[in-house]
């Protein structure tokens, strides 16, 4: 192939030009939701896969469980203690931790719970009005509040990309 910058004399030959015949465009929405679900795959392999329940993390000498990316993620036991301390035994076996937020991007403002037992752990810990219910299996909760709430049980919630 020759090319020309429109000088006289000044032609040069090109060699190795790829043409990718079909190549999708950067606005073709099957290619953009398919980078969009790798990318958000990648944010929640920090996700814990298997949650365990206060009463069995109290009981493992160093609680932990294991990420969906396949690192352990360690739970604080001051943490723990002060659930154990707050929360009724019955609860106490129900409750799954991390406790999961949801992040869903129509609503901007805030997240949900889609767990009861967490629901109760949270009106338990006075972190939530005890006259909220879910709806449709889901609790919607201001995303500063989830924040605040997060930042007084480290280890013990996490939010998830979906």
């Amino acid at each position: 192939m020759t090319m020309t910058d429109g000088y006289p004399g000044r032609e040069r030959v090109i060699t190795g030009v790829c043409v990718m015949p079909d190549r999708p465009s950067a606005g073709d929405e099957s290619t953009l939701l398919k980078w969009m679900r790798l990318e958000i795959g990648r944010i929640n392999d920090g996700v814990v896969s298997e949650r365990k329940r206060l009463s069995r993390l109290l009981s493992e000498e160093h609680p932990s469980s294991v990420t969906k990316g396949g690192s352990e993620y360690g739970f604080d036991r001051g943490v723990l203690l002060r659930l154990e301390q707050a929360l009724p035994g019955e609860l106490q076996r129900r409750l799954r931790l991390p406790i999961l937020f949801y992040f869903d991007s129509t609503v901007p403002d805030s997240f949900f719970l889609a767990d009861e037992a967490a629901m109760q752990a949270l009106q338990s810990l006075e972190e939530i009005s005890p006259l909220r219910r879910m709806q449709g299996g889901r609790l919607w909760i201001a995303k500063p509040l989830v924040y605040a709430i997060m930042n007084r049980y480290p280890t013990a919630m996490q939010i998830v990309m979906g």
